[in-house]
């Protein structure tokens, strides 16, 4: 078996497991000690092929994440920086995402957790923390509080 074809056979595995991005695609195929050359035509053959692929990766990963987690898009872009997405088609991803959207999943987000509307500091607070824990821009995280208190 040639480097190529094993470098394309683990790649195959390791993206039958789970979705990566390039850049963890070509850190994995490297911890199993794969030659860099082997590498570059691996991730050529399949990113030719349309299996490996930033953009949707970033787009199902933002999705995902809205959705099912209910993340904000500051802590969507550290993820998707983290796994190697290239901050300019991370800012892509994130920029479909308009202001009033993510104002209405963070409402949503509070009238989940936050049964009650917040009506002394301490419970605005508390409210405000887990929305910007979650990845709300800080000031989005008060609007958000701040209609949620008013009703």
């Amino acid at each position: 078996m040639t480097d190529e074809q094993r470098a394309l056979d683990l790649a195959y595995k390791a993206l039958n497991r789970r979705d990566r991005t390039v850049g963890e695609l070509r850190g994995h195929l490297e911890g199993k000690l794969v030659e860099p050359a082997a590498i570059d035509a691996a991730v050529a053959e399949l990113e030719r092929a349309g299996v490996l692929d930033d953009a949707r990766f970033a787009q199902r990963l933002a999705e995902d994440k809205r959705m099912l987690e209910r993340w904000g898009s500051e802590r969507i872009e550290r993820e998707l920086l983290r796994r190697g997405v290239p901050p300019d088609l991370a800012d892509a991803t994130l920029a479909e995402q308009d202001r009033e959207g993510e104002l209405g999943s963070a409402l949503a987000l509070l009238a989940e957790k936050v049964r009650e509307p917040p009506v002394d500091d301490r419970a605005r607070d508390r409210a405000w923390r887990m929305l910007v824990r979650k990845g709300y821009a800080p000031e989005l995280a008060y609007d958000a509080v701040r209609a949620h208190a008013s009703g």
